[in-house]
């Protein structure tokens, strides 16, 4: 920074322990993590550190990495090359109970005149974070976009949290050996 080669410093899947050990240090301008209706720890008070130091929260994979949208029904759903192949909750068991929470997502989403990605969208954008849906299609942009407009009420939220909480995320966002670099 100070021979003006960058401008700002940034983190990615650090703790709430770590930012705030970072920031001691030097400022920390923003905290990249994932963050969406199937990865919410977050919530557990990574976001607030955020809040309380001035550090801009930038949530990725908001879509649960296209899972959310319903689109993904099994393995080979993706090209082969593709890494979510590997990934332990696009895997047997756990991608079958994961689609309940979708199926669960899908119907709420319905009943607000929305689709699944608006609603999960409209959901992390409850918060104050930036986020950064990825997409390689013009009509997801579009359909991303409309999370803009879906309102979400407390009832919203707490029937949200309900479906959360009785279908809970089956398996681990990582390989054993990729959660080693997420620091929660």
């Amino acid at each position: 920074m100070k021979q003006g080669k960058v401008k700002a410093l940034g983190l990615s899947e650090a703790s709430a322990e770590t930012l705030r050990k970072a920031h001691a240090v030097h400022p920390i301008a923003s905290l990249q993590t994932e963050y969406s209706l199937w990865s919410t720890e977050p919530e557990s008070g990574l976001i607030d550190a955020c809040c309380e130091l001035g550090i801009t929260f930038v949530a990725y994979s908001p879509l649960g990495r296209g899972f959310l949208n319903g689109a993904i029904t099994k393995p080979e759903d993706l090209v082969e090359n593709d890494w979510r192949r590997t990934n332990p909750r696009f895997q047997g068991e756990a991608m079958a109970k994961n689609h309940e929470l979708v199926k669960a997502i899908k119907d709420m989403a319905k009943q607000k005149g929305c689709t699944s990605s608006q609603l999960a969208l409209a959901w992390v954008l409850r918060k104050p974070v930036v986020t950064i849906p990825g997409t390689s299609k013009i009509a997801n942009l579009e359909d991303n976009m409309g999370a803009l407009k879906v309102k979400l009420t407390d009832e919203d939220n707490a029937a949200i949290k309900k479906i959360l909480d009785q279908l809970p995320v089956e398996g681990a966002r990582y390989t054993p050996d990729g959660m080693k670099a997420v620091n929660l």
